[in-house]
């Protein structure tokens, strides 16, 4: 993983150093909220409805265990013994005092992490595949674009405030893993006309209050031109986007109310006038970043599969577990095992102290000291033996974190909601509960099969309602808080926005909602047919019948 120089440390303490001056001045009365508020935006503090909020960056999900070990110290020192992750890779923080913020930040400094930019009107966290350099399918290790991404952004001078807020990700694999359609900018690692690896490139995707699927504005582009082609589109978009509309800000409002082509000739002339090479890294620069990120030594393993099936045939918990959270790696012998932070009970996304030690522990004996984060908000271990399986799988059971829910129904998407965000009208982590009890049988998860449900507590989508098979959105109502149903979204290379089936439902009827689409679903489906396939069939109506009755 990326290795701080002399100036990333330099530069990093001096932002911790800078903001402890900020919040000293702010406790002491010097500095009004208002005036606060844009510079501990810029250090990812936020204003929750009972405290103040930390969002940590996570750089393309990777984290190290001295990492993973120092959120952990910090999650017990200064906050309530847990962090939450979140579907952009990144941990927040729910509980921290102002006052212990700057010490908060000095203590990321030490392992080489921070909060810079998680928040604001620039260009966020770059997000990426969780299974980069381990998956089966990739093309080329997307973590190095990102890095380079994430460097060229920070404190860009041109692109340091936004009309809103900028997402980035980038998949280098077939399989998109990384939701890329869904944010304003999608980088798509392709084969070339001439065999060589260059940017499939989709602009304008979003969720929120106005959802859209991403649409291409570039075919393929060359690697070479990665920089000064996003700086195009950025430029056009900080021109033309609408300032005077925080609801309208997104470049997904300008792309759509220009259209593509208009776009798309827009960005094509800026990049042509500002000389389109001028920007772009040497080779030389490319193979430095690209040197960090070097695949981890994997010895040849011996085949351990009888043991492993026999561990299956006498195990069933093990059995289902291995079927759903063990992935297939690249290198013979070895896998990517998800760790799910969704066991029945728990906050979606959630990890005590103590989960985050225990996971540190496992990758330095397991794992090959890499973490990753995913945007369904669980943990991997992307480089595992497959001997070492059996017993990996024995100490997170006895923690409790064997659950082999991934991809699942027990898999749910969930932001934090109206329990936590001032910006949220609705509770969601209640709700997500008695969802899972509901379908806490491990058995019962097994005869649905992979199914997206993702829940959100307010119209900003945090939760990413929209692109779940099955989305959950919290409104409220005169005052009560109903739960509307979305169908048929997805988040992968078929990405979709959700239908909305009807009318919303009370807290307490969810569930039950949930059921009956689950049931409808079941019954519908041809041998093999996932929840999309049956949902694209036979449409709506058999759903709305299920729910609402004939009408």
């Amino acid at each position: 993983m990326y290795r701080y120089d002399e100036f990333d440390h330099a530069f990093v303490n001096e932002r911790v150093s800078e903001f402890r001056a900020q919040v000293g001045r702010r406790l002491a009365g010097a500095l009004s909220e208002e005036e606060f508020r844009p510079l501990r935006l810029r250090n990812g503090v936020y204003l929750q409805l009972h405290a103040y909020m930390l969002r940590i960056a996570i750089p393309y999900g990777q984290l190290s265990p001295r990492q993973l070990r120092q959120l952990a110290m910090i999650g017990r020192k200064w906050d309530r013994g847990y962090g939450h992750f979140t579907t952009r890779q990144n941990l927040q923080f729910n509980w921290v005092k102002l006052v212990d913020i700057p010490d908060v930040l000095a203590a990321l400094a030490e392992v080489e992490m921070h909060c810079i930019q998680t928040s604001g009107n620039c260009v966020r966290n770059v997000t990426s595949d969780p299974y980069a350099a381990a998956a089966v399918d990739e093309l080329e290790d997307p973590r190095v674009w990102c890095e380079i991404l994430r460097q060229w952004s920070t404190l860009h001078p041109e692109f340091n405030w936004l009309p809103r807020k900028f997402k980035i990700a980038v998949s280098g694999a077939a399989e998109d893993r990384a939701a890329t359609a869904f944010h304003d900018i999608g980088l798509r690692i392709v084969r070339g006309p001439n065999g060589e690896n260059g940017f499939r490139v989709l602009v304008g995707g979003g969720m929120g209050r106005t959802p859209y699927v991403g649409q291409v504005i570039r075919e393929f582009l060359p690697k070479e031109h990665l920089l000064s082609y996003v700086e195009s589109i950025l430029r056009v978009y900080n021109l033309l986007g609408r300032r005077d509309n925080l609801f309208k800000a997104r470049i997904k409002i300008l792309v759509n109310t220009l259209g593509i082509d208009k776009f798309r000739e827009a960005v094509e002339a800026d990049w042509e006038a500002t000389n389109k090479a001028g920007i772009d890294l040497p080779e030389d620069e490319v193979r430095r970043i690209a040197s960090y990120f070097a695949p981890p030594d994997l010895p040849e393993q011996p085949s351990r599969d009888e043991a492993l099936a026999a561990r299956r045939e006498a195990d069933p918990r093990f059995a289902g577990w291995y079927r759903n959270n063990v992935l297939p790696h690249r290198v013979p012998g070895y896998a990517s095992v998800v760790i799910s932070l969704k066991e029945p009970g728990r906050t979606p996304g959630d990890a005590s102290s103590d989960t985050m030690d225990l996971v540190a522990d496992l990758a330095e004996r397991f794992g090959h000291d890499e973490i990753r984060v995913n945007y369904t908000q669980n943990l991997v271990l992307p480089h595992v033996a497959r001997a070492d399986i059996p017993a990996l799988y024995d100490v997170l059971a006895e923690a409790g974190l064997g659950v082999g829910n991934n991809e699942l129904l027990g898999d749910m998407i969930c932001c934090p909601g109206l329990d936590y965000c001032n910006l949220a009208n609705a509770r969601s982590i209640p709700i997500a509960k008695e969802i899972a009890k509901k379908f806490e049988d491990p058995a019962r998860q097994t005869e649905i099969g992979k199914l997206r449900v993702n829940m959100s507590g307010c119209i900003n989508a945090c939760g990413h309602h929209h692109a779940g098979n099955i989305g959950i959105l919290g409104v409220d109502k005169k005052g009560t808080e109903l739960y509307q149903i979305t169908l048929g979204g997805s988040p992968k290379d078929d990405a979709a926005v959700g239908t909305i089936i009807g009318p919303g439902f009370r807290a307490e009827k969810v569930p039950d909602a949930i059921g009956t689409i689950v049931d409808t679903y079941v019954e519908r489906r041809h041998e093999g047919e996932s929840f999309l396939e049956t949902w694209r069939r036979v449409g709506a109506a058999p759903f709305k019948e299920a729910l609402y009755g004939a009408r």
